[in-house]
């Protein structure tokens, strides 16, 4: 049995999982508007990943005996002014959800509660991945995108970003 703060901040990482999900399509929309359909499936693809992660920890929480509660998910709170924005706020975003990742894991090593830590050092990893691939994206952006020819090359890189499931046991 999971201790209950563990439990409720768990519960609480699916629902900001989803709002991720939600915060990325609307990326993913302004990037549809703007005909950038590269950078547009580079954040769906974000999109199914936070999904996936929502889920990695719903069905820990049920393989545990606890009930899942969902919450309201917020519409995304950012404005998107230009090609450089969403980028920022991914990496911000991501950071902020790294530290959401790190108090869950402090609780969990207060709790002794070793199995939610062994799963919290999958998404630990996860997180340096996300904010790498978040900071790699502002880069190249900084460095190509305000050449029509260099945005278009980078466009067609992120069109070719396909999505893998993640291979979790838990």
């Amino acid at each position: 049995m999971l201790e209950k703060k563990v439990a409720e901040l768990i519960n609480d990482q699916i629902n900001k999982e989803f709002y991720s999900a939600y915060l990325y399509l609307e990326f993913a929309n302004y990037y549809a508007a703007a005909g950038l359909d590269g950078f547009e499936n580079w954040y769906r693809v974000q999109a199914q990943e936070e999904r996936d992660h929502a889920m990695l920890f719903y069905q820990y929480l049920h393989n545990n005996d606890e009930t899942v509660t969902f919450e309201a998910i917020a519409k995304p709170d950012c404005e998107l002014t230009d090609h450089m924005a969403p980028l920022k706020a991914g990496l911000k975003h991501e950071q902020y959800v790294t530290s959401l990742i790190n108090n869950i894991y402090a609780a969990a090593y207060e709790a002794k509660d070793f199995r939610t830590m062994q799963l919290l050092d999958w998404f630990v990893k996860e997180q340096g991945e996300e904010e790498k691939n978040a900071s790699d994206l502002i880069t190249k952006m900084e460095l190509f995108g305000t050449d029509a020819k260099g945005l278009y090359m980078l466009n067609s890189e992120l069109a070719a970003r396909v999505y893998t499931a993640p291979s979790l046991v838990l």
